[in-house]
């Protein structure tokens, strides 16, 4: 059962033991290839296996990363894998804001509650288990901030050098502030992500760095199990939708790897259509499906979503791929329409970061020109916790976000300190007592 490493374009093989995150040939992304033919006509056997699982309390199993390990990294020792751990997150049914987003049916699967706050964590602990296997002794990823939070927590956690490169303005404080106090070698640099990944990949060669940006193609694996979970989480029912957010794109490529591979061996027996939602600052997969696919073009991206205000995603081959694996669909939303839906989702007690509000955005947008229908079953993800941009979610309440006048504001009442003060202002916020 050895997985392998192959080139998606030119399907060039390479051992899991080569440190490469591109196809010498061709260039082309990799992908993670396991012995699927092995679960071929045995689904039952493998679903019996990861239920089996649940509520694990021993490594590695108790991961809701490693609980599918056939999946994710089937021939990896046990004792190499670097966990948390990760996962088991939770899957909200929310009956109000399905009302507000126009269908019957919307869960809202909540990838914040991963240990440092995001859906990253379920790519590091793939990403560093493989740098751990490799040897490697440093580790590095160019950052908007969540992927330099769960960097640093993980490569702490496993002892291994964590670098970390920034731009050196608009990033949140909440995720800055992750990646300072786990004890990584915090870069700031004045470029945009995007030159600081290529900066991160230029100096990698030469310092014996192992990248764990999302091109890392170990990150994906773990990534692939948000999916695989929330579809153990309906038992095993598929849904008609599967909505995200799309920055780098590597959610979106790696919720249809997962599909796909699902459906190869049987898991499910029908694949979900997968919505990708852009900000409309920082839309270029948006774009080019505008155009068909014909190519990516960069843009400068711009947006108060700062987790995926990302011009130029290195996984734009993986996430076209996983569109029309899945007869997918890519919408933009604005940043307005964002933070309107983040407040909606805030306002329930489940809470999340701006990037999240794109999924729920996504799927009132997408019911209102007719393409996801009301009957239909949603799951959105939501990618982070609310306390990563602390920021933006006050500068909304406060009517301080430029160009966004919140119609869900949540004021915050000064009083005197007197009791009669508080009584005038409870007056009009709460329900009397019954008699």
């Amino acid at each position: 059962m050895a997985s392998i490493l192959q080139c998606m374009d030119c399907g060039r093989q390479y051992p899991t033991n080569t440190v490469i995150y591109n196809c010498e040939t061709c260039s082309g992304l990799l992908d993670v290839k396991h012995d699927l033919d092995h679960w071929t006509r045995r689904a039952d056997e493998l679903r019996a296996t990861f239920d089996q699982r649940l509520g694990s309390l021993d490594a590695p199993y108790n991961s809701g990363v490693w609980r599918y390990k056939e999946l994710v990294y089937p021939d990896v020792d046990p004792s190499r894998i670097v966990s948390r751990p990760e996962g088991s997150t939770n899957l909200y049914h929310t009956p109000r804001l399905a009302s507000w987003a126009g269908v019957e049916t919307l869960y809202l699967k909540h990838e914040g509650e991963n240990p440092t706050g995001s859906f990253k964590d379920r790519g590091m602990t793939g990403g560093l288990t493989q740098a751990r296997v490799l040897g490697m002794n440093n580790v590095a990823c160019a950052s908007t901030g969540n992927t330099s939070a769960s960097l640093a927590a993980y490569a702490a956690w496993a002892g291994i050098c964590g670098i970390v490169l920034f731009q050196n303005k608009d990033v949140a404080l909440g995720k800055l502030a992750q990646a300072v106090a786990y004890g990584a070698t915090c870069i700031r640099i004045d470029a945009d992500f995007d030159r600081n990944l290529e900066l991160v990949r230029q100096i990698s060669e030469t310092l014996g760095i192992y990248v764990l940006n999302s091109v890392n193609p170990f990150r994906l694996e773990g990534q692939k199990t948000i999916m695989i979970e929330a579809l153990q989480q309906l038992r095993w029912q598929t849904p008609d939708w599967i909505v995200c957010p799309g920055g780098n794109l590597g959610n979106s490529s790696a919720f249809g790897k997962a599909l796909h591979e699902l459906h190869e061996i049987g898991v499910i027996d029908r694949i979900p259509r997968l919505a990708v939602i852009q900000a409309e600052g920082a839309n270029p997969l948006y774009q080019s499906y505008q155009r068909g696919f014909d190519r990516l073009e960069p843009v400068h991206a711009e947006t108060v979503a700062t987790a995926i205000k990302i011009g130029s995603p290195v996984n734009y081959p993986k996430a076209v791929r996983a569109i029309k694996w899945t007869n997918g669909v890519v919408e933009q939303v604005s940043d307005f329409e964002i933070m309107e839906a983040k407040a909606l989702i805030d306002a329930q007690g489940i809470g999340c970061e701006p990037a999240s509000g794109c999924t729920m955005a996504g799927v009132r947008k997408l019911v209102n020109s007719g393409v996801i229908k009301p009957h239909e079953t949603v799951v959105g993800v939501l990618t982070g916790h609310i306390l990563k941009d602390p920021d933006a979610t006050i500068g909304y309440h406060r009517d301080e976000l430029r160009g966004i006048h919140g119609t869900f504001r949540n004021l915050v009442h000064d009083a005197e300190p007197t009791a009669e003060s508080i009584r005038a202002i409870l007056g009009g916020e709460i329900t009397a007592p019954q008699a």
